[in-house]
């Protein structure tokens, strides 16, 4: 493969891919809201990710796009917060179409990330991309207007794909360090009631789904998550076997939200019944290498 550009490629996702993709691609750029550089053979290329400034001219002739922009979901959500987060996802999505648009010879796949979180709380139902029930709230809104902005318009020559993910769980970034953090210093037991699902998926595993959709050609929804939701309560016991911690203090949800408020987050992070499982991944073949909890524990703990 040639060329693969990944906007807001400097975070924790963003290095997953670039570290798998590497040896796969002849030419990597990223787009970012950094400095214009190229480091290490990938060029990086600003952008603000609302106006056209140079940037898109980097699409032409690629053969994949990943876009992974959107202010992060760990914060409070505050009328200004919860602005942002729904405009950077949108107005982002928005100048890609525009650009892929504009393009003699546009990028042939556009990956765009979504969320599982577009799924209603559920402890009963495994919801997959056929008949997964949509609920309502403000961050379910958020991936439905999403997700509008991307399909709306149409890229004749471009395949599109929305990537519904799960909490990404890696070495180097995302939800799994406090997590284990928690787990070494004995706050590592059920949060809230404990029996709400996490749906997640190993780092690698994530990058591999990815590689295995643009080879695929898969379009349209894709859960890119584990075939295995574990609860909360299991879950934290399980981490504090894997980092050696005999107990763990469960948090209700009365000091979660006391605790939230001061690391400037929301309860429903934590608390949100997310119980998605990969169908169409695993309808068509994907081989997950950490499937297993204990398995991608032993791992990323190694």
């Amino acid at each position: 493969m040639k060329k693969l550009i990944i906007a807001a490629g400097t975070g924790f996702l963003g290095q997953v891919l670039v570290h798998h993709f590497k040896n796969k691609f002849e030419e990597i750029v990223i787009i970012t809201r950094g400095k214009s550089q190229t480091i290490d053979g990938i060029k990086y290329v600003n952008w603000n990710a609302r106006t056209f400034s140079g940037w898109e001219k980097e699409l032409e002739n690629a053969t994949v796009l990943i876009n992974l922009a959107g202010k992060s979901v760990d914060c409070r959500y505050t009328k200004e917060n919860k602005k942002e987060i729904l405009l950077s996802r949108i107005e982002s999505t928005k100048i890609l179409n525009k650009a892929v648009l504009k393009c003699h010879n546009p990028p042939k796949h556009w990956l765009n990330s979504s969320t599982s979180t577009i799924y209603r709380f559920s402890l009963d139902k495994q919801m997959d991309e056929i008949d997964g029930e949509i609920g309502n709230d403000f961050s379910i809104n958020v991936a439905l207007s999403w997700e509008k902005a991307f399909f709306k318009t149409e890229t004749p020559n471009t395949l599109k794909t929305a990537l519904r993910t799960s909490i990404v769980l890696g070495k180097n970034g995302g939800a799994f360090i406090p997590l284990k953090t928690l787990a070494k210093i004995g706050f590592g037991g059920k949060q809230g009631k404990g029996n709400q699902f996490i749906s997640w998926i190993h780092e690698q595993d994530f990058a591999n789904a990815i590689d295995f959709i643009i080879e695929k050609e898969m379009t349209g929804i894709v859960n890119v998550v584990s075939p295995e939701p574990v609860r909360n309560a299991n879950f934290m016991q399980k981490l504090r076997k894997a980092v050696g911690f005999p107990f763990g203090i469960p948090i209700s949800k009365f000091f979660l939200k006391i605790g939230s408020f001061f690391i400037r987050t929301e309860t429903e992070l934590v608390l949100k019944s997310r119980n998605v499982i990969p169908k169409r991944l695993l309808e068509n073949g994907f081989q997950f290498k950490y499937g297993n909890i204990d398995y991608a524990f032993k791992n990323l703990l190694r």
